[in-house]
């Protein structure tokens, strides 16, 4: 399989491997660690992590200890909702830098938008030019969220991480983001393991001859989505890269497309932390 096909590239031109590897509630050091390292051993060479899911550490010790070299792994980190505003955000990166013994991001994103979002990308935005961080982007941001940014900010998010599944394909976002070339991460792709109960999911994966997880990768990859599947499992972890051999057929992505069904997390307009 090329390198081409295994990899995005965000519209200020930075490459992204096209299927990132989650560590969302792998909060034990030592799992997180062990997990990660998995993962770069069975090839995945982009990791996503965030301040609150409390493993910053494990992950940049599992990073260093790997023996690859920093630039051919594309981390990203999330900035936590008290972090806030222009000085702070720029303080909670500094800090993220430094739990996971690292001198810069290759992505960084607002993890949940606020009232104060526009001054928190300025910082964001300073960040970017200064080199500190290759690309920027926001996590769980609406149409109306990213609005303001595009409205306010001199540069358009890079990239949007949202819930994203067969049963909450969020169509409409998705075309406001490919109107501004702005990359949908999904997050909870196999929708927190729910995946594995839908009987047609089920049996397209007998068809393919691949697990439920895989046909469901496979699912967002067609479309340009990039998934973050999460697994603390080594067979489970290796076997959600192995998605590059085969492809859903047009009739058989409009029978996923048919499926019907809501958000398993929170909605960003009406959570409160």
């Amino acid at each position: 399989m090329s390198e081409e096909r295994r990899r995005f590239t965000l519209y200020n031109g930075v490459s992204i491997p096209n299927v990132g590897f989650g560590t969302f509630r792998i909060d034990d050091p030592k799992t997180a660690e062990a997990s990660v390292t998995t993962a770069l051993e069975a090839g995945y060479r982009h990791i996503d992590t965030a301040k609150i899911y409390g493993n910053e550490e494990p992950v940049g010790e599992a990073i260093k200890k790997s023996g690859i070299p920093r630039n051919e792994i594309f981390l990203t980190s999330k900035l936590w909702n008290n972090e806030h505003g222009y000085h702070r955000a720029i303080d909670a990166f500094e800090g993220s830098l430094r739990r996971l013994s690292t001198d810069y991001l290759d992505l960084y994103l607002i993890h949940w938008p606020k009232e104060s979002n526009i001054d928190t990308w300025k910082a964001f935005e300073k960040l970017y030019r200064d080199g500190r961080i290759r690309s920027i982007g926001v996590s769980n941001f609406k149409i109306h969220h990213l609005q303001e940014l595009i409205d306010k900010g001199k540069f358009i998010p890079m990239v949007n991480q949202v819930e994203l599944h067969p049963q909450f394909p969020q169509k409409r976002l998705r075309g406001f983001c490919e109107k501004y070339d702005i990359l949908i991460e999904s997050w909870g792709p196999l929708m927190q393991g729910k995946i594995f109960s839908i009987p047609l999911m089920n049996e397209l994966a007998e068809k393919y001859e691949k697990t439920v997880a895989q046909l469901t990768l496979r699912w967002h990859l067609q479309q340009h989505l990039l998934p973050l599947p999460k697994s603390t499992h080594a067979e489970r972890i290796q076997g959600n890269l192995d998605v590059y051999d085969f492809s859903i057929s047009d009739e058989d992505m409009e029978k996923i497309d048919r499926l019907r069904g809501d958000r398993i997390g929170p909605d960003p307009d009406s959570i409160d932390f």
